[in-house]
């Protein structure tokens, strides 16, 4: 079976090692975004998918665009794939290239459709409380992930669930699921089937603005907000006129008559008032600073008889 892998970011890798590895697939090309400038020297740097391809050999293409761009769709159409897989790719695929493999596009897609289309649908189930998420493999159209699915499966949702251990938990099942998916699609054993309409959303991107915490909410969607951006780019609070980064905590019914955003300091313990309970600050990031546990933070705190977030 020949295929033709599609992504971009690192999270993705457990879904292209899988295919290189797996018997009977052979991975004939990659496709990845162009490079990028790095943060630190404003040096060029190439995608995690692209570094593998080019570390095991393997023919890699990074196209500006996709549209009228006829180099990349003859490359594509010279490949004679049978699949084209997608897993995060980052741009949006015209019908020229949905049509070029002979079974079509696949995408891997973390969520259970149609809950959560979209560009955020790992962080969306977080921030919603969803008890469960999951992955499914799903034929491309040309609509916004609303391609019929061919297989999926079940992730719980842990009250300790962050959007790194769900990502990579989601992108391991995920591989797993694509690879046993992928033969049962080229043997025509697996039939798509169209998504419902009932129960769909969409999973917008992610604002800056939805990282800054409200302290006026419950202590219960505080965690989540922390949860959701831990370690990066990490939910904050304005503290003594600085943004805190809170990188980790939990809800604790104690001090619960504390007014919302007021800080009780006491021994090795850092709690910020909610609307229904308490938020016990473990890990904080300051401005320009490592990440630290909240007890070498306060040593350095300016303490004062009241002070709020």
């Amino acid at each position: 079976m020949k295929v033709i892998f599609a992504g971009t970011p690192a999270m993705v890798l457990p879904c292209l090692e899988a295919l290189h590895q797996s018997e009977g697939i052979e991975l004939v090309g990659v496709v990845s975004r162009a490079d990028t400038k790095a943060r630190r020297g404003m040096k060029m740097q190439a995608s995690a998918v692209k570094s593998y391809a080019l570390k095991h050999q393997i023919d890699v293409i990074t196209p500006l665009s996709l549209k009228q761009d006829e180099e990349s769709l003859l490359w594509l159409q010279q490949k004679k794939a049978d699949v084209l897989i997608v897993v995060a790719y980052g741009l949006i695929l015209p019908e020229s290239w949905l049509t070029a493999a002979t079974f079509g596009a696949v995408n891997l897609h973390a969520s259970l459709l149609p809950r959560w289309r979209g560009a955020a649908p790992i962080e969306r189930a977080l921030l919603a409380g969803d008890a469960e998420t999951g992955v499914c493999v799903m034929a491309m159209d040309q609509g916004l992930d609303t391609g019929a699915v061919y297989s999926r499966c079940v992730v719980p949702i842990e009250t300790d669930t962050t959007t790194v251990s769900l990502r990579d938990t989601l992108m391991n099942q995920g591989a797993e699921l694509l690879v046993e998916s992928l033969k049962d699609i080229v043997d025509a054993t697996l039939i798509a089937e169209p998504q419902p309409d009932e129960g769909t959303s969409y999973a917008h991107k992610i604002t800056n603005d939805e990282r800054i915490i409200d302290w006026q909410k419950s202590a219960t969607l505080v965690g989540r907000q922390v949860r959701t951006f831990t370690p990066k780019p990490g939910a904050r609070t304005m503290l003594q006129g600085k943004w805190l980064k809170i990188i980790s905590g939990e809800v604790i019914a104690q001090n619960s008559n504390l007014n919302c955003g007021d800080v009780l300091l006491e021994k090795n313990t850092f709690d910020v008032g909610c609307l229904d309970s308490t938020y016990r600050v473990t890990q904080v990031q300051p401005e320009g600073k490592r990440v630290m546990a909240v007890q070498d933070f306060m040593r350095g705190l300016q303490q004062t008889k009241e002070l709020k977030v």
